[in-house]
């Protein structure tokens, strides 16, 4: 990964016990970086020698005030679509503590449906940061490979997965890639102004990220194909409808933009993007 910073810069990374965010601190803090991992839970975190720790919930931006002040990159992450915050009030904060470069984490559907009542606040959150007078970096990935997480359990307890749409392949992205990815843009100012789509390598669909899995572990994983309504009804347990709905919108009929591979993972970090099967080997034990 090259990097072209030539001294330390304070950085804040929000999401930062995330897939992404534990990830981009680790990467920031080893290339030396003085970096504040910002996340809203009240428990203990682990965090890398060389990082500080600072509690803040972006819906309440004065909260993140302590954290941003002397800072010269953030790193913005937001749950969900990020429909019930402020980002006028994050930036203003960011702003007055002297932040002057903002890497966005938002969606690829924010780019493909941006129209869509799942992916329309984020949309506006990416150009709310494009006027925000800040030099800028947005980060569009597509479905996470660590969405397979979901499938851990009933690997380990029954060495079953279901999930819908087995048949339809989308180019899963590793979080690994998308926290190196912003850590060069973080420390690069040549990234200002881009919108950086990430993808992995290749598409793959349900059925073959589950051989994947069965291959890693060494025994057979059974695949059972959900109808829609039994996904949707699953989802809505933890996740809200529009929500719901639009990624079953993109998991059963994805567009071919967000069935193209993009080259961006590869440009900007000088190798190919890692595959879901790296994922699963780098992550077994969670399936075991």
């Amino acid at each position: 990964m090259a990097i072209d910073a030539e001294e330390p810069m304070m950085i804040v990374v929000t999401g930062a016990t995330g897939n992404v965010g534990r990830v981009l601190v680790e990467v920031l803090t080893s290339a030396g970086e003085q970096v504040t991992a910002v996340s809203r839970g009240t428990s203990p975190v682990p965090i890398p020698d060389g990082a500080r720790h600072h509690r803040a919930d972006l819906a309440e931006p004065e909260t993140l005030r302590p954290a941003v002040d002397g800072a010269r990159a953030l790193f913005l992450l937001v749950a969900g679509a990020g429909a019930e915050l402020d980002p006028d009030d994050i930036l203003d904060v960011a702003k007055t503590g002297g932040v002057e470069h903002i890497v966005l984490l938002s969606s690829q559907a924010a780019g493909t449906r941006p129209r869509s009542v799942s992916h329309a606040p984020l949309r506006g959150i990416e150009e709310v940061v494009q006027r925000s007078g800040l030099s800028w970096t947005i980060l569009r990935p597509g479905g996470f490979a660590s969405n397979a997480y979901a499938w851990a359990d009933s690997v380990r307890t029954r060495r079953t997965v279901a999930a819908p749409f087995g048949d339809v392949g989308l180019p899963v992205v590793d979080p690994a890639d998308i926290a190196e990815v912003a850590a060069t843009v973080l420390r690069q100012e040549r990234h200002g102004g881009q919108i950086y789509e990430l993808t992995g390598p290749a598409l793959t669909t349900p059925r073959q990220r589950v051989r994947d899995i069965a291959e890693a572990l060494g025994q057979p994983v059974r695949f059972v194909e959900q109808t829609p309504a039994e996904a949707r009804a699953q989802l809505l347990g933890f996740m809200p409808e529009p929500v719901v709905d639009g990624t079953l919108a993109i998991l059963g009929e994805p567009t071919p933009a967000e069935q193209r591979i993009s080259p961006d993972t590869e440009r900007i970090l000088g190798r190919a993007p890692r595959s879901f099967a790296d994922w699963v080997r780098r992550h077994l034990h969670a399936f075991r």
